[in-house]
């Protein structure tokens, strides 16, 4: 086999876990764009140490363990990304302030599609799916990094505890130690909020409760948003650390601060596990639309418990695939969208 043909099949078999790395370092990392850093950083490092490579462990681990040292070293800063809720009490609408924080304060948002490899197994399929949902990532932040690391190769990626041993340097009594205390921190923070409840795929009624909302956001009618708003609904807005709860302060802000989305376009995104829709606002300069938010909405009891607006649209908008501009409605422009 010649050398190139050798390049080429060891770049074929790297490329084969981009996906599930990704996944792997955005549950460690809590940011979209450092996850596909830390990826590449691995491949790069694995395609340069290859030669050293000497197959006691199958490839795939190997990867793994170079991801978890390279996502350990870009949390020793001690950086914990969070959602606005994590880092401060909701504000009343009457002192709602749009103050932004840098962009390294905040849990990113994730097309599911650069996280989530394709599994033949729904059961495998769902609890991927899970572990990428907000509130789970918001959770899993507070865990010290290296407890991260075990809950995730051991609950969501369902690695055998002498596995992540023999990844991590450590004993199996050390690891099963780390996923204790990581269980015991994870109960404790969703015992303070309530999980969204979304099935895959959408059942019937939670199909119809987003299209409800569609008609209600897009027509922007406060009355009809309402009736989908479960009362201690939240709302939040990233990269500003206000949010908002219940349906009085959350249709209030959309009809004096937010104001400037009425006649917004929404179009479907999977996004993080959950259902969401890429905004776009009318643009009073072309007479088209310009990105507004990623949306990511969550269910309970079927009704809108949260929904997220992720507003740095120059960052995500790319990220999803989608067009930083829309003309005036065409058909062309609906089937591109």
């Amino acid at each position: 086999m010649s050398d190139s043909t050798a390049t080429a099949d060891l770049d074929v078999a790297l490329e084969k876990h981009r996906t599930e790395l990704t996944g792997y370092c955005y549950r460690m990392l809590g940011s979209s764009f450092e996850a596909e850093d830390a990826v590449q950083d691995t491949l790069v490092r694995a395609w340069r140490s290859y030669d050293k490579f000497e197959g006691r462990a199958s490839l795939r681990s190997w990867l793994y363990r170079i991801a978890t040292n390279v996502c350990l070293d870009m949390l020793s800063a001690g950086n914990k990304r969070a959602r606005p809720m994590d880092l401060s009490e909701s504000t009343p609408l009457a002192q709602a302030a749009l103050a932004p924080r840098p962009d390294n304060t905040w849990l990113e948002p994730v097309p599911d599609a650069r996280v989530l490899p394709t599994v033949d197994d729904p059961a495998e399929a769902a609890v991927a799916k899970e572990s990428i949902r907000l509130a789970f990532m918001a959770a899993l932040q507070q865990l010290p990094p290296k407890q991260r690391a075990v809950l995730i190769l051991r609950e969501v990626l369902a690695w055998k505890a002498s596995e992540v041993a023999e990844l991590l340097g450590t004993s199996v009594a050390s690891v099963n130690s780390a996923l204790q205390r990581a269980r015991a921190t994870l109960a404790e923070q969703q015992q303070s909020g309530a999980a969204a409840e979304v099935s895959d795929p959408l059942d019937e009624e939670q199909q119809k409760l987003l299209e409800r909302y569609v008609a209600a956001f897009e027509g922007y009618d406060m009355a009809a948003l309402t009736a989908l708003l479960h009362e201690d609904a939240v709302m939040t807005m990233p990269p500003f650390d206000l949010w908002l709860t219940g349906h009085d302060d959350i249709t209030g802000f959309m009809t004096t601060l937010g104001s400037a989305c009425e006649g917004s376009r929404l179009f479907p995104v999977q996004v993080n596990g959950l259902p969401g829709f890429a905004q776009y606002k009318p643009d009073p300069d072309t007479g088209g639309w310009s990105p507004w938010s990623v949306q990511i909405l969550e269910i309970s009891d079927g009704r809108l418990t949260g929904f997220h607006f992720f507003l740095d649209t120059k960052r995500w908008f790319p990220l999803f695939g989608l067009p930083l501009h829309l003309e005036a409605k065409t058909d062309e422009t609906e089937e591109g969208a």
